[in-house]
């Protein structure tokens, strides 16, 4: 692994919108590049940029239903359920379209004890989750810093019932020194995840007014620092809407190759979170680069064949609606149940809390619900945590997923978390809908899949828990 660098030179704005102005619609080039999506072996920047350039329906619903095969091909019908935990929304950046910003007097603000996280993980627990990405603002005082977040993921781990406790925490926070990040590390986090919000620097500046926040090449070299420290498992995102989505989509690829060639290996994971209104903010309200419903969809879709290996995370900022829809263009990740308030799941708080939250949801299903309609749309929901504990990650993860035996794991474990879930939480309706869709998955397997699943699913039933391959 080479050094870390320092600046974001890799991200050449010049370049990035000289391809963008070289493709014009052309639908042999699409069909063609849209044939070679198919394989699963990525795409190009110029590539990527050609499918951005797809408008007609016919070639809208060839490049959705490229995406769906090359997602169903490499993840099965398997879908990985977590819920965010925010710890605290004490933060010192300026960052004109969240709630948690600095200069928001009116948000009352809060950083949870280490009993309220206690609570608060005992409820997530008690609805079936276990996996958790803790999230906190980045805080300017030492006495909410790293050993806080420490602390909070020893106190999460901690929590134990008799019918469950959370396997595997991930975590979004502030960017870090390489020995912070070694730190961290030795706390048993799966994947660090950081957002560059926006790549293009002249946008970053107006929206990122004041905090250490504002530090650009800071922020987007963080990725390459946390692998230099040992942490080989990040996610990476945007925030939609702040500007050319387009722009967005060719630079994050150019982050993507350069963790390839100084790392050896891209991010775990890619979130793509569309701006929602945040209390207080007018640029939330008024996204300076909407993004529309179908782009929306052309995003996820265009990612999926691009980075075909690369799990895709998609939140309750989306309405219920557009999230089923993506679900079949490659996302493979969602939150469910989510509150992003500090201490919101302990003490009931309604996810419409806007004043106290850090975005407005757009889901307000809760887990149970959610779990059902997936399984009823022919999902197979997962709280599988066993690459990360079994060492399948960075690397090791992508030597085992690129030749397709990824899913000889991935799928037997997600039949047996998820059984486990349908007989210690699920509700009469969604134990029925999920037994239902486990028989489907499990009728669908050939080989060593299928027969890891039938002998996990029966160590369940006879009432063993954390069954893993």
């Amino acid at each position: 692994m080479k050094p870390p660098l320092q600046t974001g030179s890799f991200i050449d704005e010049a370049a990035i919108q000289q391809v963008l102005d070289s493709v014009r619609p052309d639908p042999v080039a699409i069909r063609e590049v849209l044939a070679k999506a198919r394989q699963a072996q990525g795409l190009d920047a110029r590539e990527m940029a050609m499918l951005m350039t797809v408008s007609e329906p016919e070639h809208l619903e060839e490049l959705f239903a490229s995406a769906r095969q090359v997602k169903e091909d490499i993840y099965g019908r398997r879908l990985v359920l977590f819920a965010p935990l925010y710890v605290s929304n004490l933060c010192s950046n300026e960052c004109a379209y969240c709630a948690f910003r600095a200069g928001n007097k009116s948000l009352q603000r809060k950083a949870l004890s280490q009993e309220e996280v206690r609570a608060e993980v005992q409820a997530l627990v008690d609805q079936g989750h276990k996996r958790l990405l803790i999230v906190a603002g980045e805080s300017s005082g030492k006495q909410h810093g790293l050993h806080y977040i420490m602390d909070c993921i020893a106190t999460a781990y901690s929590v134990k019932t008799d019918r469950g406790e959370i396997r595997r925490i991930n975590v979004n926070l502030a960017p870090l020194e390489v020995e912070e990040f070694r730190q961290l590390k030795t706390s048993g986090i799966g994947t660090f995840q950081l957002f560059q919000e926006t790549y293009h620097r002249d946008t970053y500046r107006r929206v990122h007014l004041a905090g250490p926040k504002s530090d650009y090449d800071w922020r987007v070299t963080a990725m390459h620092r946390a692998m230099a420290g040992g942490i080989d498992d990040v996610g990476i995102g945007v925030l939609f809407g702040l500007h050319d989505w387009r722009f967005e989509l060719l630079a994050m690829l150019a982050h993507i190759r350069s963790l390839e060639e100084h790392c050896g290996v891209g991010p775990h994971t890619i979130s793509v979170p569309r701006m929602e209104p945040a209390h207080g903010s007018d640029v939330s309200i008024g996204p300076p680069a909407p993004v529309s419903d179908l782009d929306f969809k052309k995003i996820v879709a265009i990612l999926r064949l691009t980075v075909p290996y690369t799990g895709m995370i998609m939140s309750t900022r989306e309405s219920a609606e557009m999230r089923d829809q993506t679900l079949a263009l490659g996302i493979s990740q969602i939150s469910a149940g989510s509150r992003t308030n500090p201490g919101a799941y302990k003490s009931g708080g309604d996810s419409e809390t806007f004043e106290a939250a850090q975005f407005q949801l757009g889901d307000h299903r809760e887990l149970d619900e959610v779990i059902r309609e997936v399984a009823g749309m022919g999902y197979l929901p997962s709280f599988c945590t066993a690459c990360y504990r079994l060492g399948r990650t960075g690397q090791d993860f992508m030597d085992l997923a690129r030749p397709g035996e990824i899913k000889d794991h991935c799928n037997p474990n997600a039949v047996a978390t998820f059984l486990e879930y349908l007989q210690d939480y699920a509700s009469p309706e969604t134990r029925q809908a999920g037994e239902a869709a486990i028989a489907r998955e499990v009728a669908g397997m050939e080989g060593v899949a299928r027969q890891r699943s039938e002998s996990m699913a029966a160590r369940v039933r006879r009432g063993e828990h954390d069954v893993i391959c």
